[in-house]
């Protein structure tokens, strides 16, 4: 860049969004569209904005400009049980991507003491958030609300049977396709799941990609709710089992039920993977630090916060959006799984 062309940056004073303009070489109106609504501006200008913004040190003022427009300047994420680590990156991409848009993230847990889930009737306040981003598909919705200027609302991660509101979601029944095609590959003709609740929607999609990958194996399955209760449960039942009906390998629909499995077992003497292989699903942080490190199927954690901001961030900039935006697991062969015992 040949500086001598380049306006100087203010150098005394507050700087101001004409001086941002003048630097980039845009309008204002276009810097305040790259600060307010970045995706609707091309890569090059948002550069050169931003560039810009660095350069002279120019700071929006958001309570001005949420109180012109009427909005609050939060979205709030709505979680099922804030002390399960799988949502930690998941709030991280998501807070992140939010900042640099000019929002703060709130974050409520929908799960009361009583174990039911909360409605959802009492976040829908404009006054409270200017978007919603629900990750728990067992909330209430309630009776539709016809009153103007409600907050959008999207589903991340979980999403509600015969809604219509938006998701961003993994391809859950892919992911359980590619366990199970994993552990038919080792030769396993024998596997066990650990399911989630019946009436969950990761437990169904799951279920359903496990038993089409199945080919002709034989399934036997663990009743399960993605916890380290449920995961030791699972080692008690498999233990209890004749050992000609034991499965060779098991795979959880969680990486706490599959590390709490294991655990069990180690304890009472079996070792993995000789006498059993197992498999999780989420690839949390602590599980490629276990020994033996675990077999299991990572979702983007961080990649679906971000989308998930995404999406709602154009929802209340009033943008047409996709009604599903579907990401792509994957499989972390770790140490965990290997051959069925001889």
């Amino acid at each position: 860049m040949d500086r001598r062309s380049t306006p100087p940056a203010p150098s005394t004073g507050r700087a101001r969004l004409s001086d941002v303009a003048r630097l980039a070489g845009v309008s204002a109106s276009t810097v305040s569209r790259v600060l307010s609504n970045p995706g609707v501006v091309a890569e090059a200008t948002r550069s050169a904005v931003m560039e810009a913004v660095a350069r002279t040190g120019y700071r929006m003022n958001h309570a001005a400009r949420n109180l012109r427009k009427q909005r609050t300047g939060c979205v709030v994420a709505l979680v099922p049980n804030l002390g399960n680590p799988f949502f930690a990156k998941i709030l991280d991409g998501m807070g992140r991507e939010l900042a640099a848009a000019g929002y703060d993230l709130l974050v409520a847990d929908t799960l009361e003491d009583s174990g039911r889930h909360t409605t959802l009737q009492r976040f829908l306040d404009p006054s409270r958030a200017d978007g919603i981003i629900l990750l728990d598909g067992l909330v209430p919705l309630g009776e539709p609300d016809a009153r103007p200027g409600l907050p959008p609302i999207i589903t991340a991660c979980e999403w509600i049977e015969a809604s219509p509101l938006p998701r961003v979601m993994l391809d859950n029944a892919e992911g359980a396709r590619l366990a199970i095609r994993h552990l038919r590959s080792l030769g396993h003709d024998h596997i066990g799941l650990i399911g989630g609740p019946e009436q969950n929607v990761l437990h169904k999609a799951r279920m359903q990609g496990a038993r089409e990958a199945a080919e002709g194996a034989r399934l036997t399955v663990f009743a399960g709710d993605f916890t380290l209760q449920a995961g030791q449960r699972a080692a008690r039942d498999w233990q209890a089992l004749d050992p000609a009906l034991r499965p060779t390998a098991v795979f959880a629909f969680s990486d706490e039920m599959a590390c709490a499995f294991m655990s069990s077992l180690q304890r009472a003497g079996w070792s993995v993977p000789r006498d059993v292989s197992i498999m999780g699903f989420d690839d949390i942080e602590l599980v490629s630090h276990l020994a033996p490190a675990l077999t299991t199927i990572r979702q983007p954690k961080r990649e679906i916060g971000r989308k998930a901001a995404r999406t709602i961030l154009d929802c209340i900039a009033g943008q047409q959006i996709a009604p599903v935006t579907l990401l792509a697991p994957a499989l972390m062969a770790r140490e965990t799984t290997a051959p069925p015992p001889a």
